[in-house]
């Protein structure tokens, strides 16, 4: 199976080098440092449950100069999704499909105003995971799992055959009835995990130690189930409860990619996470005061490190 990733970061790497390793035709996209590195090292991936070292890699920064692809993993940063859809329309305009493996629940709806909707089909990542320096990708804890789903006018046969090919891989990986469901499940926890541990610069262990910002993170999460309930999808009452006692399973270490950036100076996706609870939540006439606190507080550092004046 022809799989093209684009955007080697944690997921796209993680994901891409299992794949890859077993024997499947992957290309990786990248850029600058992360480019030179996979040019010249290739891909390393440290890893307690699925370690790879790929000595050589297919690597660009031109998907156009790669061809046509089965799978296209869309892994790229959010606000990086506008330019990479039109990098990736060749790759997939003979019947491939693209898959976003984000954080929100937006990118999919975006995918298929350009490619068309037999072109995209739905996917989740769960794994902590990160780009922790040029050519090596950083995996946390015991469980990396994909989940994937039809949507409306995609073709279920190279769904079901990038399946068989991740399986066949090692790769914990299904296809699930409601995607969309599966989407706002994600969302509920990382909206909640990201914006908690970033506005207290905490990992999970303080975080789930602490009553009141336990409390919080919980709080979190119910407003979002409110605001998916509200826009129609619904998420089982146990659910929060059932992400509290997940919470209280991760590494004490662990902390979101949200924090991670917010460290480095980088940009931030938060914008599609408590932001977008908060913007979705006020356009369903629902309260959601967390999450709006949460956006307002990281929103100074979206862009990266706030200029002092």
């Amino acid at each position: 199976m022809r799989v093209l990733v684009m955007g080697t970061g944690g997921v796209g790497g993680y994901f891409g080098a299992q794949l890859a390793q077993a024997g499947n035709d992957v290309t990786f996209v990248a850029r600058g440092a992360q480019l030179a590195a996979l040019r010249e090292r290739g891909l390393h991936v440290q890893s307690d449950l699925a370690p790879v070292q790929l000595a050589r890699v297919n690597v660009t920064d031109n998907p156009a100069d790669v061809g046509v692809f089965d799978i296209v993993m869309f892994c790229v940063k959010l606000w990086d999704v506008a330019s990479a859809i039109e990098q990736i329309a060749p790759a997939v305009a003979r019947g491939g499909l693209a898959i976003p493996f984000q954080n929100g629940i937006e990118t999919h709806k975006t995918l298929i105003a350009r490619l068309g909707a037999a072109h995209v089909a739905g996917g989740v990542a769960y794994i902590t995971v990160a780009a922790t320096a040029p050519g090596v990708i950083t995996h946390t804890g015991k469980f990396a799992k994909l989940r994937v789903g039809v949507l409306a006018g995609a073709t279920s046969a190279s769904l079901s055959e990038f399946v068989a090919s991740g399986k066949a891989a090692g790769i914990d990986i299904d296809t699930v009835a409601d995607i969309e469901r599966a989407l706002w499940e994600k969302l509920v926890f990382l909206a909640a995990f990201s914006g908690v541990t970033a506005a207290a610069r905490q990992s999970i262990g303080a975080l789930r130690a602490d009553a009141d910002l336990r409390a919080l993170l919980r709080s979190s999460m119910l407003e979002t189930v409110a605001v998916a309930r509200a826009l129609g999808t619904m998420i089982d009452a146990d659910y929060v409860e059932r992400q509290m006692q997940f919470v209280d399973m991760m590494p004490a270490a662990a902390q979101s990619s949200l924090l991670t950036d917010l460290a480095a100076g980088r940009r931030l996706e938060v914008q599609w996470l408590s932001g977008a609870v908060a913007r979705m939540a006020h356009a369903a006439g629902v309260a959601a005061p967390v999450n709006a606190t949460l956006y307002a507080i990281l929103k100074p550092f979206a862009d990266g490190n706030p200029r002092r004046h």
